[in-house]
């Protein structure tokens, strides 16, 4: 009786060692899923000038691939809030990580078999954004689902990983080119299409749990009746183009800072914000048990403000690269601290909230750069009247978060 007491007791001590080492595999399974989606947003954007002059196509054209990756993840989050539930998370993640290995497979391949060039990437886009819009949806609840502790910091680290694949595919794509010439890019294609190929099987071996149970979670209309899932949404528009717009905007801040050609600016402007973004998700990662989330958003979202006034007022050039640089730092906790947040205070959101958020997110990162953008144009071609205008976004998200703070405190 003694030595089942030892036992069991034993075991109970044991245990949350045994969770941590059970969910481990789909923790990496996330990781690389998030590396997955920052070769899909980035690997392509990198090829722009390429196919203009390889394939003979328009300047017009080739910005339509980036409005029909982003179009297609939208449609994909709005699939996910109402089908997913009913596929299952894992047939779902699995396709999602088939569909963006295909689609990369199909960028080196379709353009040379197609009569017209461009329709061959235009469906190969098509198909890894599908891939992508099922993992920006699917990584984050399959993550809540697990029995971590400090699921914030937990959640933030998790993010990092785009920031890290982000930095990860435009300097060893540039190095491929180097090495091996930019007229190799197909092979590089299909290398990268391994990594989604070979995380297939993690997530068909790992652990996937259900963040509720099967007819609890939330539909879309009754997540529209609770007043703070709105906040949300804010929240996440105003993430999504507090980053967005900065980061669209960096190489250009990048070249004329530094005087450097641009070909170096679209690389050393997106590398130093997204190192930057990923120092601070990391660094959440690791401390964010010590911190209140709240406090800490706040924090970031007030140097956001700063970085974009920087950026927009500042008389030297090195304060303008200042200012973006460090704005990578300031927007690094929005997205996954919003998600945190919403999953604190909506428990019953199920995938339909993870979807509707998402959607939120790619909107804002759709909304803000043409707001900069537009605002420019007017300003005659005038970057910095741009990127003025986007100082709205950090405002509107701390004054949300102050508004929850609020209702927190009245015990709402």
């Amino acid at each position: 009786m003694i030595q089942q007491e030892m036992f069991k007791k034993s075991f109970l001590e044991r245990k949350p060692v045994f969770m941590k080492s059970k969910y481990q595999k789909t923790l990496i399974a996330c990781y690389l899923g998030f590396i997955t989606q920052a070769i899909a947003a980035n690997f392509a954007p990198l090829l722009f000038l390429t196919f203009h002059r390889t394939y003979q196509i328009s300047l017009g054209k080739i910005a339509f691939i980036s409005t029909a990756f982003f179009f297609t993840q939208l449609l994909v989050d709005l699939f996910c809030a109402k089908y997913v539930d009913r596929i299952g998370y894992r047939r779902s993640v699995v396709a999602s990580e088939i569909l963006s290995g295909c689609g990369w497979i199909g960028l080196a391949v379709l353009p040379e078999l197609l009569p017209d060039p461009y329709v061959g990437i235009l469906i190969s886009v098509i198909i890894y954004a599908i891939g992508s819009g099922l993992i920006e949806v699917l990584v984050s609840p399959i993550v809540e689902a697990c029995p971590f502790e400090n699921k914030e910091a937990v959640m933030s680290l998790l993010h990092s990983f785009y920031c890290w694949g982000s930095v990860g595919v435009i300097l060893l794509s540039t190095i491929f080119f180097a090495v091996f010439g930019i007229e190799n890019w197909h092979i590089l294609a299909c290398i990268w299409a391994l990594i989604p190929l070979y995380n297939t099987f993690n997530f068909l071996s790992c652990p996937i749990e259900s963040l509720t149970e099967e007819g609890q979670g939330l539909g879309i209309r009754q997540l529209c009746r609770v007043p703070i899932f709105w906040i949300m949404l804010v929240l996440m528009v105003c993430a999504g183009a507090s980053e967005i717009s900065m980061a669209q905007w960096a190489s250009a801040y990048v070249e004329s800072a530094l005087g450097i050609s641009k070909s170096i600016g679209d690389v050393a402007g997106p590398c130093l914000f997204a190192i930057m973004m990923g120092i601070s998700r990391s660094f959440y990662g690791k401390y964010g048990e010590k911190m209140d989330l709240m406090k800490f958003m706040i924090a970031s979202g007030a140097l956001c403000l700063v970085c974009y006034l920087l950026s927009a007022l500042a008389p030297l050039p090195a304060l303008n690269l200042l200012g973006c640089v460090v704005c990578g730092f300031s927007v690094g906790i929005m997205w996954p601290g919003t998600i945190s947040i919403a999953s604190g205070k909506i428990p019953l959101g199920g995938t339909a909230m993870f979807a509707l958020l998402a959607m939120a997110g790619d909107l804002g990162g759709s909304v803000g750069p043409g707001i900069v953008g537009f605002v420019t144009q007017r300003a005659n071609d005038d970057l910095k009247a741009g990127m003025l205008s986007g100082s709205i976004f950090p405002v509107i998200l701390v004054l949300s978060v102050l508004l929850l703070r609020k209702k927190r405190a009245e015990g709402k």
